[in-house]
């Protein structure tokens, strides 16, 4: 059964408050966190993505896919190889944030429950 794609062919207009909720379910994977968190200091390349995660090249060929589609991600030929780091400096912030967030209501997070 062929899989869907991740990404829209052309973007879709969409509410703010959905592309919100798309911008956390980019982020709402603990691999993907830990891609950006990776990247935050150098550029790195899928190798070194996918020896540091302890994944398969698949898996985070996937996660990566996912976090260029989303503009959080950006990718870079370099010769024969495609290096990955942050978009944008506004990703950085939000993972700071997310981490201030945390330190101050640790409890409450790892207690939530997800619905969907």
């Amino acid at each position: 059964m062929p899989r869907s794609a991740i990404i829209e062919p052309t973007p879709v207009p969409l509410p703010e408050e959905e592309l919100l909720a798309k911008l956390f379910r980019g982020l709402g994977d603990a691999t993907r966190i830990r891609i950006l968190e990776l990247v935050l200091d150098r550029p790195l390349i899928q190798k070194e993505i996918v020896e540091a995660v302890g994944l398969s090249q698949g898996q985070v060929s996937e996660h990566l896919s996912c976090l260029t589609w989303c503009g959080l991600v950006e990718a870079h030929r370099r010769g024969r190889t495609v290096e990955y780091r942050i978009a944008n400096p506004r990703v950085v912030a939000i993972l700071d944030m997310a981490r201030a967030l945390l330190a101050t209501n640790e409890g409450g997070i790892s207690a939530c429950r997800v619905v969907e």
